[in-house]
């Protein structure tokens, strides 16, 4: 199916690894030239240069901390007249309300949500000057399914999807949809990662982390592809009518909770 995006520029944050990677290649897929920000310039280069090659299309990176200053004009100046913005950057830390202390609650926020929020506020200003554009955040399900070992990400994203669902309900009369997604575990190093240190807490062995795995919908989590090529058609005018809503990619997770 032609998504009808060939030729549009799609700004994406937090592309150099996990999903973001495949956003990029996803996009890249559909004949997207590119706009690719995240810390690390060795891997952004790395992943430019194999789009290029696979896809001919132009991509540019930019590698910067967005948290700092000047960060979010620096962003908005290297994305030009982007069509698409995709928000992606950053993981806010696992833990109980004691194990999260001030500081590292902040600096998680610091990124994802106020991250978002300031990306969106400087882009959505373009876009309506243009009176187009789609605005897609990558969230995660633990909005939903409030977590007591994962506090700082539970109030973050929930805070994101309000967000999210609040600039969306209207942003269609400035000719901009405003979206998120929320996938549950996904294939990549970090899942990987938060299994392990679950599987010691609640195991007392880390290398038990493929018990963890075995409850989930099809004893896996989802690739990154599946979620992926859900953003893009999004992206998509095949998707015009959409926006001030959240679509959850978590195989059932949140749908089968049960108060038996």
């Amino acid at each position: 199916m032609d998504m009808k995006l060939a030729g549009k520029r799609a700004l994406i944050t937090g592309a150099s690894q996990g999903i973001g990677e495949g956003l990029a290649k996803a996009f890249a897929s559909e004949g997207c030239h590119l706009a690719l920000t995240a810390r690390s310039a060795d891997k952004l280069e790395t992943l430019a240069a194999s789009l290029r090659a696979a896809h001919g299309v132009r991509v540019d990176v930019l590698a910067l901390d967005m948290t700092g200053p000047g960060a979010i004009a620096d962003i908005v100046a290297f994305a030009g007249d982007a069509d698409i913005l995709v928000n992606n950057a950053g993981a806010i830390p696992g833990g109980t309300l004691w194990e999260i202390d001030e500081d590292a609650w902040r600096k998680g926020w610091e990124l994802k949500v106020f991250g978002y929020i300031n990306l969106t506020r400087a882009m959505y200003a373009q876009m309506k000057a243009r009176g187009v554009g789609v605005i897609l955040n990558n969230i995660g399900n633990g909005g939903q399914n409030f977590d007591f070992n994962y506090i700082a990400g539970s109030t973050g994203n929930a805070a994101l999807m309000a967000f999210t669902c609040a600039l969306g309900g209207r942003s269609l009369e400035d000719g901009i949809r405003v979206l998120g997604v929320n996938p549950g575990p996904v294939a990549t190093e970090r899942i990987g990662k938060v299994l392990r240190n679950h599987a010691a807490r609640l195991l007392g062995d880390e290398d038990r982390s493929g018990e963890l795995m075995a409850g989930y919908p099809l004893g896996r989590a989802a690739k990154v592809e599946e979620v992926a090529d859900l953003f893009v058609y999004l992206a998509s005018p095949r998707s015009g009518y959409t926006s001030g809503t959240i679509v959850t990619v978590d195989g059932g997770i949140t749908s089968k909770r049960s108060v038996a």
